[in-house]
């Protein structure tokens, strides 16, 4: 039997001016914004609407800013009665998907992820850590073309694994440079340099992770109401209180999104509707498999379309 998944953004997705109408047009959405603003003590949705896009950028700003906007546009989706059978975030986004699945309530989310944003712009001093987007590479050689560059005492490892092709690399500006030049190697054609503030996905963010640990302990998670596919695994925990350590381990773990896609159609999902702004994700899905139907609900009248498609 066909089955869909919700899948939301991580960093990157953002703009100014997402999730604007739905603020403007639809109380439910509204109602997320106004929740993420109050729980901050300032104003997200002003930063989120009207920018500047340089501080929406930062690292802090933009987790938070994106949690929102991809569970505004979720809650004025969810009027309409239609449930997903799996849910599964990139990076930021399985925050997203936790909330989306009842794992974690919103106003803690967008606290934990406004922290964790902090946590990790503060982890490697700047200038010393970096990313690539990889193209092109066999995803073995890459790993082992890593391990070797970081046994020679620059540390650089896979970070995002997100399709055929396309694997980002995280880790000091060295290492990366280093990958960029023998990305042949690994059977890639080139490497492009990623304008982040840190070495994410990487064994350098671990002081990051614990501190997030710390924060995490007074959280509460709940059981999902539909499985949630975490990013360190590629597969669903069977309890919503597995993500209290799992969250951790993605900070300086690989964000293993092709798997996570292929483990999703494998059980039979045959559609995918992403969650936020832009449609980064279900670029990456068309990627891995083309037969699959791909919805966005990044503005109210995408998602009238999608529930359209969807009816």
């Amino acid at each position: 039997m066909a089955k869909t998944a919700f899948i939301f953004p991580g960093q990157g997705s953002q703009s100014v001016g997402m999730a604007r109408d739905v603020y403007e047009h639809n109380a439910a959405g509204r109602a997320v914004i106004e929740a993420a603003d109050e729980k901050l003590g300032f104003s997200l949705s002003s930063l989120i609407f009207e920018g500047p896009d340089n501080d929406l950028k930062q690292t802090s700003n933009t987790q938070p800013a994106l949690l929102t906007a991809s569970m505004a546009l979720l809650e004025a989706f969810r009027e309409h009665g239609i449930a997903p059978d799996f849910v599964a975030g990139h990076s930021l986004g399985e925050y997203s998907a936790l909330v989306a699945a009842g794992v974690l309530r919103f106003e803690d989310a967008v606290s934990i992820v406004r922290t964790r944003g902090q946590l990790m712009e503060q982890a490697v001093p700047g200038g010393q850590g970096g990313m690539a987007a990889v193209l092109g590479a066999d995803r073995a050689q890459l790993a082992g073309l890593c391990a070797e560059i970081t046994t020679n005492g620059h540390a650089v490892e896979l970070a995002n694994v997100n399709c055929p092709g396309q694997i980002v690399v995280s880790g000091t500006v060295e290492g990366v440079a280093a990958v960029a030049e023998r990305v042949k190697e690994a059977g890639g054609k080139r490497a492009i340099t990623l304008e982040v503030s840190g070495p994410f996905h990487s064994s350098l963010m671990r002081g990051a992770a614990e501190k997030l640990g710390e924060h995490l302990a007074g959280v509460t998670f709940s059981e999902p109401s539909v499985p949630v596919v975490a990013n360190v695994t590629a597969r669903p925990a069977e309890h919503g209180e597995a993500f209290r350590s799992l969250l951790v381990e993605q900070v300086y773990s690989p964000v293993l999104w092709e798997d996570t896609v292929n483990w999703l159609i494998e059980q039979g999902v045959d559609t995918f509707v992403e969650f936020g702004p832009g449609s980064v994700l279900t670029g990456l899905v068309k990627k891995i498999d083309k037969s699959v139907r791909l919805l966005n609900v990044n503005s109210l009248s995408s998602l009238q379309e999608a529930v359209e498609a969807l009816a």
